[in-house]
């Protein structure tokens, strides 16, 4: 194999003005490409930017006009009910009550005026003649067109849902005759051929009233909803799809929403009409049709550019191919060569493929027996309490102490509740993240578990002594997981305090920049600080302790944002410090001895 690298290394070298030339060639091209893709951005930066303005100018006017028109509509429609509350035949119908031309009256007024109905009602609010004659014996008493009209001498203009689809625009103004109402005329302006006309123009076009709700649109799913919540209704679905609109939106302006998953640029005007608010959207396909065209010419001047520069190099490659004919026997020998090694160090791959594979598989079991272990390592701890309640209860319940029998099954049926939730959350033992952290108070946190550990304690007689703090001392964690690993600090100190006179554990949680609880024992101490943290290692007899109690209390700490550390006491005995940060940094409390 070295003689056909260097065969190879023989065949290729060339003389260094060629290698200059090369380089310079190369040097060249990449200038070009650079000063081409620097001149296409800023092209299409310059573009973008023109024509988006200029839609959106296009667009403004745009809004200017349909403003008017709406405008123009309603003086045009509030005029009517003056009119024809005038009308000496309307007035005489409802004094005598006779109604049968009435209707083909408002029909032929309808006609003229172009409005979209127009009701007469009586003065108990029911219609007695309509253009749309459906309507006559309905009753409206209740609604804001004929309330407001009885209370004032003026023309009303109010707002409805009209049944069906649509928002209905109403003008009404009540009849009077000599001093006393005698009906109410409702013209209704003829709005919704607005919204028929501007379908097609612009991608969407909304009117919004004073109190933000949609009230004309060309998408009828937004009538009767707030622009916020008629473009999350009209967003991308998918975070997929989110991304991609992003991507594609590469080279246009930040976009103002999204309609049908596309980019759109947002106008909005100001109807000079009880507040109202006009607002449309365009899509940029107008503006990147634009740029794209003259982005175009310039990539295929580039393209031009590069193809005859590529065929000068060309036809110089082709002469200096002429000078390594006579060597492409050789090189078609290295290429066999080449070939050879090729397919042995696929084959090298390949086993190298299997032994990842398997070495993998390995790495999955020691996993799920770590996993094992510490299940059976943290529901020691409640088997062992439900064993002391038992026993509790069996005296109990031979003295006939019923009620305080019942109590320790409650406890029991609490440390049950407690191993479901510890079986739940062992999982984030083999793999980090993935659990709901909320605000814990640490004290009630060391309470739960010193209530938990309270059999224990009171068997083997151990004085607690506890120095916390007067306030809440609020953590971000999870509270089942962080009591956990007060419960291993608290049984890695009874353990420590065996074979002690007068066993004493002392609790101390301190505030300051972080809250910090140190656990000490008056113990012999920790021989091995090095390897304390190890899985697996443990200076229990076996049977006694799989070693797994710090290591996965330290892996939840660290979870936690905070720090377990140990060292030995001066006075004797070992001290676990776990540090945890504090979810905020009010004043600190004053501790008290308890």
């Amino acid at each position: 194999m070295p003689d056909s690298i260097a065969t190879a290394e023989t065949i290729l070298t060339e003389p260094k003005a060629a290698l200059r030339r090369r380089k310079l060639l190369q040097a060249g091209v990449a200038g070009v490409l650079a000063v081409a893709v620097a001149i296409i951005w800023g092209t299409n930066a310059w573009l973008t930017e023109r024509f988006t303005e200029t839609t959106r100018v296009r667009t403004e006017l745009r809004l200017a006009l349909y403003s008017g028109n709406i405008i123009s509509e309603l003086q045009r429609t509030s005029v009517v009910p003056l009119l024809l509350a005038r009308d000496p035949e309307l007035t005489s119908a409802l004094a005598t009550r006779d109604f049968s031309k009435t209707s083909a009256a408002l029909i032929t007024a309808r006609e003229d005026i172009a409005a979209a109905s127009i009701r007469l009602l009586d003065t108990d609010g029911r219609v007695v003649a309509a253009t749309n004659r459906n309507l006559i014996g309905t009753s409206h008493a209740d609604e804001p067109f004929f309330v407001e009209a009885l209370r004032s001498r003026e023309t009303i203009f109010t707002t409805g849902t009209r049944q069906g689809t649509g928002t209905e625009f109403d003008y009404s103004r009540a009849l009077v005759t000599d001093g006393k109402v005698t009906g109410v005329i409702v013209v209704e302006a003829e709005l919704s051929k607005f919204e028929r006309s501007w379908a097609g123009i612009s991608d969407a076009v909304a009117v919004i009233d004073s109190d933000g709700k949609i009230i004309l649109t060309t998408e009828p799913k937004w009538r009767g909803l707030t622009m916020d919540e008629a473009l999350e209704a009209r967003s991308a679905p998918t975070a997929i799809q989110r991304a991609l609109q992003a991507t594609t939106d590469w080279a246009n302006q930040s976009p103002d929403a999204y309609l049908a998953g596309q980019a759109v640029m947002r106008t909005e005007s100001r109807i000079p009409f009880r507040g109202w608010r006009m607002v449309a959207f365009t899509s940029y396909e107008s503006v990147r049709e634009k740029v794209n065209a003259v982005l175009a010419l310039q990539i295929m001047a580039l393209a031009i550019l590069l193809a005859a520069g590529f065929y000068l190099v060309s036809r110089r490659a082709r002469v200096q191919s002429l000078a390594y004919r006579k060597e492409s026997a050789e090189l078609r020998a290295l290429n066999a060569r080449l070939s050879r090694e090729i397919a042995e160090r696929e084959r090298v791959q390949k086993d190298l493929a299997v032994a990842e594979s398997t070495l993998a598989q390995s790495s999955k079991l020691a996993a799920l027996g770590e996993m094992s272990a510490a299940v059976s390592h943290e529901l020691n701890q409640p088997l062992a309490a439900m064993k002391t309640y038992l026993a509790g209860a069996r005296l109990l319940l031979q003295r006939a102490r019923v009620e305080e029998a019942l109590s320790s099954f409650q406890r029991i049926d609490d440390l049950i509740e407690r191993m479901g939730a510890i079986t739940r959350q062992l999982k984030s033992y083999a793999r980090k993240g993935g659990e709901a952290f909320e605000p814990v108070d640490l004290r009630a946190a060391i309470s739960s578990a010193l209530a938990m550990m309270e059999p224990q304690l009171k068997a083997k007689t151990v004085k607690i002594t506890r120095v916390l703090p007067r306030g809440q001392v609020m953590v971000m964690a999870d509270r089942i997981r962080l009591e956990q690993v007060i419960i291993n600090l608290l049984r890695n100190a009874l353990d420590a305090t065996k074979g002690q006179k007068a066993p004493e554990i002392e609790l101390i949680l301190a505030t300051g920049e972080t809250a910090v609880l140190s656990v000490r024992d008056n113990g012999p101490g920790i021989s091995d600080l090095e390897k304390l943290f190890e899985p697996f290692w443990t200076t229990k007899k076996p049977g006694e302790g799989t070693g797994l109690g710090l290591a996965i209390s330290s892996s939840i700490v660290s979870d936690f944002g905070g720090r377990l550390t140990a060292h030995n006491a001066g006075g004797g005995g070992a001290v676990f410090e776990m540090q945890l940060p504090l979810i905020s940094d009010d004043r600190r409390t004053p501790r008290a001895a308890e």
